[in-house]
């Protein structure tokens, strides 16, 4: 399913199979993502997270060619708000966002394709993340973007400052980040 906001934002969400045990769930098959048409993407690295804190913020993140990143994330533990920032140049959707709640309950994955932000913050304490990418990390292509820019304006649901690393913290504004994605009409 793509997402409301953007097209090449897709939430997937795996079939649960339950009993009075519980449930079963393949949380990735390549079979099922090539039914999705995402049969193309070979992906290299599973990472997994743990956030102590509700309103721990991560994000927004970016890795930039040559070892760009899509990525697939799911929430395996608590809720998060998953959020996806075009960071295209040129793309008519460029700096629009779109946020989906990923939790435990619902099961719902977000495909992040490379080219976009990507954040989340958590609406649960004891929150964990799980996500698989399609590049290994590179810390010479690491990058960031501030979670607050106006010029994006995502809606976190906060109440209060979120919990964020030095790094998130100390992040440019997208005005003054590099551009290192460029849209392709296809």
């Amino acid at each position: 399913m793509i997402s409301d906001g953007l097209a090449d934002v897709v939430v997937l969400t795996p079939r649960r199979f339950g009993d009075e045990r519980g449930w079963f769930c393949e949380t990735f098959s390549a079979a099922r993502m090539a039914e999705a048409g995402l049969g193309h993407l070979n992906w290299v690295q599973d990472n997994h997270s743990f956030s102590a804190a509700k309103g721990t913020l991560r994000g927004l993140h970016y890795q930039a060619p040559p070892h760009a990143q899509d990525k697939l994330v799911r929430c395996s533990r608590g809720a998060i708000l998953d959020v996806a920032v075009d960071f295209r140049a040129g793309s008519p959707t460029f700096a629009k966002w779109v946020a989906v709640e990923l939790s435990a309950a619902n099961g719902q994955q977000l495909l992040v394709p490379k080219g976009f932000l990507h954040g989340f913050v958590t609406l649960t304490d004891d929150t964990e993340v799980q996500y698989k990418c399609t590049d290994f990390y590179a810390p010479d292509c690491d990058g960031a973007v501030r979670w607050d820019d106006p010029q994006i304006g995502i809606d976190w649901g906060l109440t209060a400052p979120p919990v964020l690393s030095a790094k998130d913290a100390a992040a440019p504004l997208l005005a003054d980040a590099p551009r290192p994605f460029q849209w392709e009409n296809k």
